[in-house]
């Protein structure tokens, strides 16, 4: 094909899933390893995170399809939540003690919610592990999801669920750099907005990583 990428279901399982890791990386599960991505990504001289009381975590990274283009599933937290209010998000959250893994982890917060229950997913890799600094070491598990399903908002927890074209996320030019005054330093951090949509942070870091892991970067 000439042109733009078409980045359809087909073209995911056939060129972008051999580039994902097959299996949990390590440093999901030992916290002596130091995680591949994290806040600290754009910030010379800061650490990467606390190397103490790591707390694991995972999201989803939910790709639908419509019209023949995979779409990325995104949530916006609600206002009132006491941590990161209003920010846009995977769905996820951290690994409870019954989850057997990242992957029960992520398909069981993704239900909660969004009510997209696990049958609808088909996990197709993971991302690099992503430490933010807080603490929370999170598995990115990527996923394609089966249509069918109906959205959900968790009541108190997510205001609205919608998706953002995957092309948008693999434009290099739509990588933005930004920065603010955090704990008294002045951090930058990645920023892709869409339209009224400003996905920052943790999950534009883990978007990029995306990126990289697709175009060999």
């Amino acid at each position: 094909m000439t042109g733009m990428t078409i980045y359809s279901s087909d073209w995911f399982r056939d060129c972008a899933v051999p580039r994902l890791h097959e299996q949990v990386p390590a440093e999901a599960f030992d916290a002596a390893l130091p995680a591949l991505r994290s806040d600290a990504d754009l910030n010379t001289g800061i650490a990467q995170g606390p190397t103490e009381n790591i707390r694991p975590a995972a999201v989803l990274v939910g790709l639908l399809e419509r019209d023949n283009e995979l779409h990325v599933l995104l949530t916006q937290r609600s206002d009132e939540l006491p941590t990161h209010a209003g920010q846009i998000a995977f769905p996820g959250g951290k690994v409870d003690a019954e989850d057997a893994g990242p992957v029960e982890c992520a398909l069981r917060e993704t239900h909660e919610e969004t009510g997209v229950s696990p049958e609808f997913v088909e996990p197709a890799g993971f991302l690099d592990v992503y430490q933010t600094g807080t603490g929370f070491r999170i598995v990115p598990v990527v996923g394609l999801l089966r249509p069918g399903f109906d959205l959900v908002p968790e009541p108190g927890e997510v205001t609205e669920i919608f998706d953002v074209p995957l092309a948008h996320f693999m434009e290099p030019a739509n990588h933005l750099r930004h920065s603010r005054v955090w704990q008294g330093r002045e951090r930058q951090y990645y920023a892709m907005p869409y339209g009224e949509r400003y996905v920052w942070g943790a999950t534009a870091g883990m978007l990029r990583n995306l990126h990289d892991r697709i175009t060999g970067q």
